[in-house]
């Protein structure tokens, strides 16, 4: 596995987006899932992404039982965002509101440190902006765990340029964590420019569209019940509809080059600059192994010309109305 760089953080250059195993996505297999942490750190994938809204709280415990032994080899992120007081693991009706406040921050990495079984975490991100909350103000107590040795590097998670260019004037912002793949470029108006400008690192999450790209599943039937997707605007209606033909091509083009769906879908996030480090989630080590394998994929300039050309714009927002008021801000 090659390497790259997130600001000054080192990482494989393809991670390893651990939510699934815990919530979201229907059922789960913590065995499997501990396994499939275990074989990414085999094949040199070492940087894992958690956070304490997974599960909520269940995630950073299976990760921190997955690396026990093996703390130093891995580089994991976790984030921080809604209050966890009155939270009970497993349940996500009890997860408080979101709160940025320094105080809120101090006691969050105390909580994520103790389920991980870790004395610091190398990249620590806020999940979400609070809006009724300064940026400087999270960004500033934030910077006080990494002078404690409790955060190495710090991150944002969905915020806009605006915000971007005021939580770096606050203290280094090493990597910006936003949803980017052959379905999802609005990162790419402003959001990317930003970051290149800054020099501050590109982590793209769902860069397979939640499994959709990868040809996983083509109807909301064929996910489990309680599986989010279900409901999602561009897995629903006339929106699938449309999308199937966006997958169909990236199907296409992936099956001339000899490669899956997936990979080809990982491969062009990674070759949209050095700066960038997909973590394509997942919760089974076959599905695991055929992604790390993207690393190896490249993609020529006629190809990434032809995917500009040839593939058709999603239909549909990434999240519900409700969710996209939280991103971009």
């Amino acid at each position: 596995m090659t390497r790259r760089k997130l600001r000054d953080l080192e990482v494989s250059s393809i991670g390893l987006g651990c939510m699934g195993m815990s919530a979201f996505y229907g059922s789960t297999d913590e065995e499997e899932a501990v396994a499939t942490i275990r074989r990414a750190l085999e094949l040199g994938v070492d940087f894992l992404d958690t956070a304490q809204l997974y599960g909520p709280l269940t995630n950073e415990l299976l990760v921190g039982r997955a690396i026990r032994g093996h703390r130093e080899e891995f580089v994991i992120a976790t984030k921080f965002n809604r209050r966890m007081d009155n939270a009970v693991p497993g349940d996500m009706s009890t997860v408080g509101p979101q709160d940025g406040s320094a105080d809120h921050v101090r006691s969050s990495i105390e909580s994520s440190l103790s389920r991980l079984g870790t004395d610091y975490v190398d990249l620590y991100y806020q999940h979400r902006v609070d809006p009724n909350v300064p940026i400087e103000e999270t960004v500033g107590a934030m910077a006080e765990l990494v002078a404690e040795g409790k955060v190495r590097h710090i991150g944002l998670s969905e915020a806009a340029p605006e915000t971007i260019r005021r939580a770096n004037a606050v203290h280094p912002i090493t990597a910006l964590q936003t949803e980017y793949s052959l379905w999802t470029r609005d990162p790419e108006a402003e959001v990317l420019p930003t970051c290149r400008e800054l020099g501050i690192g590109f982590v793209a999450y769902s860069p397979l569209g939640r499994g959709f790209l990868a040809g996983r599943f083509t109807s909301p039937d064929d996910l489990d019940e309680d599986d989010f997707r279900r409901h999602g605007p561009r897995f629903t209606g006339t929106n699938l509809e449309a999308n199937l033909r966006l997958a169909a091509k990236v199907k296409e083009v992936a099956a001339e080059k000899g490669v899956t769906a997936a990979q080809l879908a990982i491969a062009w996030v990674l070759a949209q600059g050095e700066h960038l480090v997909p973590i394509p989630g997942t919760k089974r080590r076959t599905y695991l192994e055929q992604n790390a394998a993207a690393v190896d994929v490249e993609l020529t300039a006629e190809e990434l010309a032809r995917i500009d050309a040839e593939l058709p714009k999603p239909a549909g927002e990434r999240y519900d109305e409700a969710g996209m008021t939280a991103v971009n801000r």
